[in-house]
């Protein structure tokens, strides 16, 4: 198995992961609950930005667009395991066969390509200069974990979460626009609040008319092959979750609807909302 790249870390970074742990271990960020860094956080971002943070969450819950909007926020390469995946998907050779089988069939990719893909990855942004990470799709497995856990400090795991049936709308609507690369998403989801729980209502993401005919879905992104994804996600998460929360590094997030509401939420409860209004003020 390929070895990944041991990323630096400097003596300042303002997350470390004293801020995470509770008494308990266990930490949880609902809407109407911020989720409290046990000791505070210190505002001098602008000169920090090497957070290595892990974003976890079922197929389709929107880890990409949160780590990808963080990622600008806070200045640090946004690095998704999917995207790898889907990169050398587009190349030609073994692997690109490979991987459409594993795919198609609604399977994980294994931890060897995984690891050997990031290691890459890391390598190349080490070469230009990059400092600290958030991951998004890595680590999957408590081996990944372990494997990660070897070679760097990751300060905090985001864990974000929605119920099923939106987890499978919001896959079956997916679309690509295959001009300009750029995705958007053509499910309008209403679920009603039932048993205490809140109820969750997300516009569609649609494109502007120069995408609107070139419009195209992944492959995988059937029901079958959704709830498949689903199912075998849910089955090696809980373990990965519970390294974590033992850790005191684990924080849950119940994602409240969509980006309008679930965004400046998440900001509140990483304590980063101050922040962002400096960054827009200052723009």
């Amino acid at each position: 198995m390929a070895s990944i790249v041991r990323v630096a870390r400097s003596s300042s970074s303002f997350f470390g992961s004293r801020f995470y742990s509770t008494s308990a271990g266990i930490t949880h960020a609902s809407p109407s609950t911020p989720f409290l860094h046990g000791g505070g956080i210190r505002r001098d971002v602008a000169k920090d930005r090497n957070v290595q943070w892990v974003f976890l969450g079922c197929p389709g819950v929107g880890k990409g667009t949160y780590a990808s909007r963080l990622s600008s926020l806070l200045g640090v390469p946004h690095i998704a395991t999917g995207d790898l995946v889907r990169e050398a998907l587009a190349s030609s050779g073994p692997l690109s066969q490979q991987l459409t089988e594993i795919v198609n069939q609604g399977k994980l990719v294994s931890d060897e390509i995984i690891v050997d893909l990031l290691s890459k990855r890391l390598e190349a942004g080490e070469a230009k200069g990059e400092s600290g990470f958030i991951l998004d799709g890595f680590p999957r497995t408590m081996r990944q974990a372990e494997i990660l856990g070897d070679v760097t400090d990751i300060d905090l795991v985001v864990n974000l979460k929605l119920p099923e049936e939106v987890l499978v709308e919001k896959c079956l609507g997916r679309r690509t626009c295959n001009q300009c690369g750029k995705g958007f998403n053509i499910a309008h989801i209403n679920l009603k609040g039932e048993n205490g729980k809140p109820g969750i209502s997300m516009d569609p993401l649609l494109p502007p008319p120069q995408c609107a005919s070139k419009l195209i879905t992944r492959a995988d992104d059937t029901e079958e092959v959704v709830k498949a994804r689903l199912r075998i996600y849910n089955e090696t998460s809980q373990p990965l979750e519970d390294y974590y929360r033992s850790k005191g590094k684990l924080m849950e997030f119940d994602l409240p609807g969509g980006i309008p509401e679930s965004w400046p939420r998440l900001l509140e409860a990483l304590r980063l909302d101050e922040y962002e209004e400096k960054q827009s003020a200052a723009a």
